[in-house]
């Protein structure tokens, strides 16, 4: 009786306390339970190809490891957490790269002291998610099958101190463009942050799949204690990564799952769960039933799981870390002649005269000034071999595009006057046209005195010229007698435009 209260206020508790949403775009829900193996000691040896929903074309998906690093472990589905957390932080219009600190790294691996092997967990976890190669497959509402293939990180560029061994100091990750499209389309699968982080990794990947089946039977048939049963070997296989399949219930709830369960149970997301032997074939089948937790938060915030406007911090993050970032691994690309795709690190001196750069120089305008100071570093055998080492070319830079400007802004006008007087032209000899058009609906009489009047200004003309005169001046006086007949310049122009 005394653990049922205690277990009651923990959620009341729970349920009271400020939550923060965390989106996941639902093509990611579906491959982090089988991309993410959370044995650390077998997932550097997984290599396989793992396949979910086989034969099914409307959902299967393909993970394929990389044959040398292997499938991702606990602690890369620790940073992809948290990675995602932040990119959902963002808001709305969604971006496509998440950046974060050193101090913010730190926090993700829950390290206070920041060396050399911590970086390089990291930067490990990192190149597992992006060298992991993903193929899902869908039917469109138009009926049509889709084959999408992608990394879930599509680019990883990393601030390190000096050189490539040093820890790292900040990092920008680049999402799929098959995500981020999702993403903005809402398709996407809105949870508690705040529960998850109470959670292991294991716990945060059962939740996550516990919750987006609860709610989608929940809006079926509304609140009600509704069980949800799996094969204890595919949740395993699909949701744990591959986890070992144990043979017996106890080591099942003792030594692997049990204490996870526990952890959704005391945090309220769960009421209950059972393992019990399956009916139809060998093994056991897991069934749960939701706690107060879930139905709270579907509630509160998974009903309207709108993100809203974008928030600062993505445009602090973007000017502060990405931009900077960006700019140092180009000057890099540039210098060595190498496309920028091949460069994924940057020192901080060459971030920093990055951003020193970027107060002087916008974002887009930057790849210009590179080019423009190496040329000038070129021309004087300057092998220059820091991004500091170009702030020399700065002001000249700005001198020829105020010059650059000056020219293109008379340039600009001169083609405009042209273009005016092109149109005038145009206009005239229209005119003309419609004149001569006039003089022929005219009686008789009315156009021999034009004629009369036309050869007398054409005297002192000869051959040719004569004739050309006397038609100009036909056109002439008929477009002044008869002006209100001809169109204006404001109707002709109209008229082109129509």
């Amino acid at each position: 009786m005394a653990m049922q209260e205690n277990h009651t206020k923990n959620v009341e508790a729970s349920t009271s306390r400020v939550s923060e949403k965390f989106y996941l775009e639902n093509t990611l829900l579906r491959v982090s339970g089988a991309l993410f193996c959370h044995d650390a000691k077998r997932a550097g040896m997984r290599i396989q190809t793992i396949e979910i929903n086989r034969g099914d074309e409307e959902k299967r998906i393909v993970i394929e490891p990389h044959p040398n690093r292997g499938q991702p472990g606990p602690l890369a589905h620790k940073i992809f957490v948290a990675l995602i957390k932040k990119h959902s932080d963002y808001g709305r219009p969604i971006p496509d790269e998440v950046s974060f600190t050193k101090r913010e790294i730190m926090n993700l691996v829950g390290r206070s002291k920041w060396g050399g092997s911590a970086s390089s967990q990291l930067s490990k976890a990192l190149d597992e998610i992006a060298t992991t190669y993903i193929r899902a497959f869908f039917k469109k509402p138009n009926e049509t099958f889709v084959e999408d293939r992608f990394n879930i990180f599509s680019r990883v560029l990393i601030e390190r101190r000096s050189s490539s061994h040093d820890p790292i100091e900040a990092c920008t990750v680049t999402l799929a463009r098959p995500i981020v499209d999702s993403l903005r389309d809402r398709h996407f699968t809105c949870l508690n942050h705040t529960v998850m982080m109470q959670l292991g990794t294991i716990g945060q990947a059962l939740y996550m799949r516990f919750f987006f089946h609860f709610a989608n039977v929940y809006e079926e048939i509304g609140e009600k204690r509704m069980p949800f049963s799996k094969r204890y070997d595919d949740i395993c296989n699909e949701w744990l990564g591959g986890l070992k399949i144990l043979h017996h219930k106890s080591k099942i709830i003792n030594e692997q799952l049990g204490s996870h369960l526990a952890q959704l149970i005391n945090v309220g997301f769960l009421s209950s769960f059972a393992v019990e032997k399956a009916k139809q074939q060998p093994g056991f089948v897991l069934t749960v039933r939701p706690g107060a937790i879930f139905f709270a938060d579907y509630n509160r915030f998974y009903r309207n799981r709108n993100q809203g406007e974008i928030q600062w911090n993505f445009h602090a993050d973007r000017r502060g870390i990405a931009e900077p970032l960006k700019i140092a691994c180009l000057f890099t690309s540039k210098r060595l002649g190498v496309d920028v795709s091949e460069v994924a690190d940057a020192t901080s001196s060459d971030v920093e005269s990055a951003r020193k750069l970027l107060a002087q120089i916008p974002f887009e305008e930057a790849p210009r000034f590179l080019d423009y100071a190496l040329a000038r570093a070129q021309s004087t055998s300057f092998n220059v071999q820091t991004l500091g080492g170009l702030k020399q070319y700065i002001a000249g830079y700005l001198a020829s595009r105020k010059s650059l400007n000056r020219a293109r802004v008379l340039s600009d006008n001169i083609q405009r006057k042209q273009a005016q007087d092109d149109l005038q032209a145009a206009y005239v000899s229209f005119r003309r046209q419609q004149a001569r058009a006039i003089l022929k609906t005219l009686p008789e009489a009315e156009q021999k005195v034009i004629e009369f009047d036309a050869q007398a200004k054409s005297q002192g003309f000869a051959g040719a010229l004569a004739e050309r005169m006397f038609d100009h001046h036909k056109a002439t006086i008929v477009a002044q007698r008869y002006a209100d007949k001809l169109d204006t310049f404001e109707q002709w122009r109209a008229s082109r435009l129509s």
